[in-house]
């Protein structure tokens, strides 16, 4: 896809990868349209992609996509890409329930309002780009339930690109580390880390190409996919030795 002139709805804009992928999309003439919770952030943002449309959005709060999908017009964009989600890592039996369903709310009902909602406003042939993680290729002890979300989006992605083809071109973004906020929670060494501004020229790469599933840095997430492939006998060997335990009392 090129991108001058191009209208496209980034969702989850405001910091990490959405930030970095508005600012790459602006640079090469997207004209865009901003969401995310928060609204000084957004703004600063789109001063820098020269004036680009501001709309909050909070993917938690129910009826919100919906509202915002109605200012815009059917038909009228060419790409809807959706970043947006949240990030808290530690033991199933340590989850706080009310942050775990915010988490799943935006990570995955979120991202089922968009795969309902959006493909109307997006044009023949345009694009529908969904986040999902290498997270989501195999449960890795601690991600939960982040790695959980994100399983079901890889799942759904695939689900769309059959179900909207040949009409929207639905991709599936897989990244492996990013320095962000997010992944400042981490409390270990990530192999292969990126920065926004490097996975942000991956996706746009990728969507040049006709390939689903855009994963990157290859060097990290194709050793994920080879992990994937293993029986349980074996992959639940190479998970074991990466399980956080819980100290002895």
């Amino acid at each position: 896809m090129g991108l001058s002139g191009k209208t496209v709805w980034i969702i989850g804009a405001s910091e990490g990868i959405g930030a970095a992928l508005s600012r790459a999309f602006a640079q090469d003439g997207a004209k865009l349209i901003l969401s995310a919770r928060n609204i000084d952030a957004l703004e600063t943002l789109a001063a820098d992609c020269g004036g680009a449309q501001v709309l909050p959005l909070d993917l938690a709060m129910p009826g919100a996509l919906a509202a915002a999908c109605a200012g815009i017009a059917p038909g009228s964009l060419d790409a809807v890409i959706c970043t947006a989600a949240l990030y808290d890592p530690g033991l199933i039996a340590d989850l706080a329930p009310e942050a775990t369903a915010r988490l799943v709310t935006v990570n995955l009902l979120g991202s089922f309002d968009v795969a309902r909602l959006t493909p109307p406003l997006i044009r023949d042939w345009g694009q529908l780009v969904l986040f999902g993680s290498v997270a989501g290729y195999l449960g890795l002890p601690g991600g939960q339930p982040y790695s959980a979300t994100k399983a079901a989006v890889n799942n759904l992605a695939e689900s769309l690109r059959v179900e909207l083809a040949p009409r929207v071109d639905v991709r599936l973004v897989c990244p492996g580390f990013v320095s962000t906020r997010l992944t400042d929670k981490n409390a270990f060494t990530m192999p292969a880390i990126i920065t926004p501004e490097e996975a942000a020229q991956a996706v746009i790469r990728g969507l040049r190409t006709r390939v689903f599933e855009l994963h990157f840095p290859k060097r990290f997430t194709i050793a994920m996919k080879i992990l994937q492939l293993l029986p349980y006998a074996l992959s639940l060997r190479v998970t074991a030795r990466l399980a956080v335990r819980k100290p002895d009392r």
